[in-house]
């Protein structure tokens, strides 16, 4: 019977500890997730200042008359998809139950 009571504390623990582990287990980030953040998060810091630089000199050179319009509706239209990637994404996700 004592034996029984000082083994019953163990039993517990053990019983709960087996039920947790595929809580914790789940509760894990996906290592592909975390590098992809980072990588999109590393790009658009350098995109950033290469955006305005590119905006500043297409409105000088337009306003020159100096290049066609379609540069400049070519340069919005790729720093829109660029910073709008992951709403584009989602989007995409949204319409196909992903």
């Amino acid at each position: 019977m004592i034996r029984d009571l000082w083994n019953a504390p163990f039993a517990v623990m053990t019983a709960a500890a087996l039920v947790m582990a595929p809580a914790l287990a789940l509760a894990q980030a996906s290592p592909f997730m975390t590098g992809a953040t980072a990588l999109q998060t590393n790009i658009l810091a350098w995109l950033t200042p290469i955006a305005v630089i590119l905006i500043m000199i297409l409105g000088g050179m337009a306003m020159a008359n100096r290049m066609s319009w379609g540069w400049c509706l070519g340069a919005i239209l790729g720093i829109a998809i660029a910073f709008g990637a992951p709403q584009i994404v989602a989007w995409v996700r949204g319409m196909f139950g992903v």
